[in-house]
């Protein structure tokens, strides 16, 4: 009877131990989770992910609700040359509005002589006449003729986004 008690003593003492143990990991795990969603929350404010060069785990801190499902797509699909191809990859798993959410977060580079107007669109503050004009403005010789075209058409601040759209390969 001495031991059976000992045991069950022992036995409750080590999982009490292992739980304590484990639960200063829990609130660092839900922290960083927490800070994640919440600097991630108003996507105006939050950096782009590049589609094409975003890993998993950046899809997944960045977009809220995302899950390793999708993150397999994103990536199937990767390297995108339009919003377009993007739009209708995805959609073959989500409807239009979860892909609008997607794009909250996420771009396409641009090519600034080669993007189409829904990938010129995905600059803030650029509608699709805008877009057709810089089209129409081809070919840029550099990736600075580009920006002062563009400055016609959005703020300083939208401006710099921008730079940050653009493929680095220019």
């Amino acid at each position: 009877m001495h031991k059976k008690s000992t045991f069950v003593w022992l036995t409750l003492t080590i999982a009490i131990l292992l739980a304590a143990c484990s639960t200063p990991a829990t609130p660092t795990a839900a922290t960083n989770s927490a800070s994640s969603t919440t600097t991630n929350t108003n996507p105006s404010t939050a950096a782009k992910l590049n589609l094409n060069t975003a890993t998993g785990d950046e899809l997944l801190a960045t977009i809220p609700g995302f899950g390793s499902r999708m993150v397999r797509e994103f990536q199937e699909y990767s390297p995108y040359i339009s919003i377009q191809q993007f739009r209708q990859e995805i959609g073959k798993y989500v409807d239009d509005v979860q892909i609008a959410e997607y794009e909250k977060y996420v771009y396409v580079p641009i090519a600034i002589n080669d993007s189409d107007t829904a990938t010129l669109q995905q600059i803030p503050g650029l509608d699709s006449a805008e877009a057709d004009a810089l089209k129409s403005a081809r070919p840029y010789a550099s990736t600075d003729a580009f920006l002062t075209k563009l400055s016609e058409f959005v703020s300083a601040d939208e401006l710099e986004t921008a730079k940050s759209y653009l493929e680095t390969s220019q």
